[in-house]
């Protein structure tokens, strides 16, 4: 085996090779057979393998990952858009977390080669690993957004002036931003709850390009759901989640650099 666990390709000195006389001389060269054994050790490894190897990750994981948090959709459908409902649909959004924990684990492990793909194997071992740590910090999160939510929708009941609704809004967004780093984190770490939090909240301000890089994603997400429809984000759930690890490099890399053995 070769580093990669990919086989060995054999060469022409290997058991079962043919091999005949070069003319003019008594040397033994590989017979015309035996270089289809070079040819194919490239298979599964080209820009064309490649890319059908990403496509099929990103479809196999967004069909799990809708599935792992397909409770969630389910009770939302049965709730009335009145703002009372916020609590229970917190409540609803709680399997989302490690399902998205666990699709952030299975896009930042793929596999690029197409003959060693197992996207379903590695997004329940993410899951298994991640549910847990994800829920620590996703369940505030929630809790600390219906917060923020209900006093927005009940805004004219509290007698504050209007600045404070922008502020609110303000502290959401940067609740989300906050929330995306803690995510990425939490998929690919295994620091505790209080100190993923604490890198969330110090990779927010430091690096700049990759909070920016969420923001976008966040405004997309939101102008997609209501432009066009509430389902659109999550039918591309898989291909914004890799686009958060793409622009969260930065982090990641120094996460593994200062703060792991």
């Amino acid at each position: 085996m070769t580093p990669g666990g990919r086989t060995a390709t054999a060469g022409p000195d290997t058991a079962g090779t043919t091999l005949a006389p070069a003319s003019g001389s008594g040397a033994l060269t590989p017979a015309s057979g035996s270089g289809a054994l070079a040819r194919t050790s490239g298979f599964g490894t080209g820009p064309l393998s490649r890319a059908a190897a990403l496509v099929h990750t990103l479809l196999t994981t967004e069909a799990l990952l809708l599935l792992a948090a397909s409770p969630g959709p389910a009770g939302l459908f049965l709730l009335g858009p009145d703002p009372a409902n916020l609590p229970l649909a917190a409540l609803c959004l709680l399997p989302l977390g490690p399902a998205l924990s666990a699709a952030l684990y299975a896009l930042h492990h793929r596999g690029r080669d197409l003959t060693e793909l197992h996207p379903a194997r590695i997004y329940l071992r993410g899951w298994r690993l991640n549910a847990v740590p994800a829920l620590k910090l996703w369940t505030p999160l929630l809790a600390w957004l219906t917060v923020i939510a209900f006093t927005l929708t009940h805004f004219a009941a509290t007698g504050l002036p209007g600045w404070w609704a922008l502020l609110l809004g303000a502290i959401g967004v940067g609740s989300l931003l906050w929330g995306a780093h803690a995510l990425v984190l939490t998929s690919l770490f295994a620091f505790r709850a209080r100190d993923t939090a604490r890198l969330a909240a110090h990779f927010l301000f430091r690096h700049g390009r990759a909070t920016l890089a969420a923001a976008s994603l966040l405004v997309l997400t939101a102008a997609s759901a209501s432009l066009l429809t509430e389902a659109l984000p999550a039918l591309l759930a898989a291909p914004l989640l890799l686009s958060l690890l793409h622009g969260s490099r930065t982090v990641i890399g120094e996460t593994r650099r200062d703060f792991t053995v």
